[in-house]
């Protein structure tokens, strides 16, 4: 298949990409502590998210492509208006963040990392609503069911486990 258009690429290497559910954008995070936004039509660059510490793991968006969910190695995730490239908050964990996600609704968050620890959150106020505690070692996958009542957590000590989502 012949290539469309081709997106620029970060100073430090690009990690993770992601078409947001519009399949308007793409998302992509890098190594050089930043996210960007690239028009999905066009390749061009929109907007470039700065406020990561260190290198970056995982980017999401939300179910109705509205916002923006980044984390990394600064042990935090952090929230973005996908419009207007605006923060909105961050989330903490005490090591890396290697993985994090919406619910399907967008009314919870979720995130994990080398602190064996998953975290629940709300998805608007970002308070924290559950540490899902139990694993061994780094929580490196994660996933809700698709009407958000589970969440299955998975880690580098070969176990996964379910948890309620809500």
């Amino acid at each position: 298949m012949p290539e469309r258009s081709r997106m620029g690429q970060a100073r430090s290497g690009q990690r993770s990409a992601s078409f947001s559910p519009d399949g308007a954008r793409v998302l992509t995070v890098s190594y050089d502590r930043t996210a960007r936004l690239w028009d999905a039509r066009t390749g061009q660059p929109m907007v470039v998210l700065g406020g990561h510490e260190a290198e970056l793991e995982v980017g999401a968006f939300s179910g109705d492509s509205a916002r923006i969910l980044t984390a990394g190695h600064d042990g935090t995730a952090r929230l973005w208006d996908a419009r207007t490239g605006q923060a909105l908050g961050v989330l903490r964990h005490s090591g890396v963040v290697r993985t994090a996600a919406f619910s399907p609704d967008s009314a919870r968050v979720v995130t994990g990392g080398t602190d064996g620890v998953a975290r629940l959150w709300d998805g608007r106020s970002l308070e924290l609503v559950a540490t899902l505690a139990g694993h061994g070692n780094a929580v490196n996958h994660l996933a809700f069911s698709d009407d958000g009542a589970r969440l299955v957590t998975g880690s580098d000590d070969n176990s996964a486990r379910l948890w309620d989502g809500r």
